[in-house]
């Protein structure tokens, strides 16, 4: 059995703990839960016929109050950037903790979701800049903790790139 660790990471109240929770439960709840520090979940999936053992760490979101806490990055297998689609101001967070991130885990496999995509009338994303990042050939899928879409595929892409 492969053990890989996951590190969910975002601003606060872009959908990270409801994703993980469709993932893991193929449930949605529009109650409003905060994560204080970090909440560890995991689930076996299977990739090309590996079972994988994912640990799920969805860490507290990140504001002008609350700052990432690097020791939980450690041993990190890839990461899962959430941005919510309906506030342009996530985009640019999660860009800077991918920044902040990336001298210690350049090689860390990352994906990230817009989230909220059943709120897409009401989206405020500068789509040139997500267009230029996947130019880039960053893994970005458009996604719904609500709807489960696309929440299945941002696992596996994930794990696959995480497989190498």
């Amino acid at each position: 059995m492969i053990n890989k660790k996951i590190c969910m990471l975002g601003s606060f109240s872009v959908g990270k703990t409801s994703l993980v929770r469709r993932f893991i439960d193929s449930l949605f709840s529009d109650k409003y839960h905060t994560t204080v520090g970090v909440k560890v979940d995991k689930k076996q999936i299977d990739i090309d016929g590996q079972a994988v053992n994912l640990m799920l760490w969805d860490l507290a979101g990140e504001d002008e109050f609350n700052k990432l806490q690097m020791s939980f990055l450690r041993g990190s297998s890839g990461f899962l950037i959430v941005i919510d689609g309906t506030r342009a101001a996530t985009l640019d967070k999660a860009l800077e903790l991918h920044q902040r991130i990336s001298p210690d885990f350049s090689d860390t496999p990352f994906v990230m979701a817009l989230n909220k995509a059943d709120l897409k009338d009401q989206w405020e994303l500068d789509m040139d800049k997500v267009n230029s990042l996947m130019e880039q050939g960053w893994s970005i899928f458009e996604t719904s903790a609500k709807s489960g879409e696309c929440v299945e595929e941002i696992f596996q892409q994930l794990s696959r790139a995480m497989l190498g």
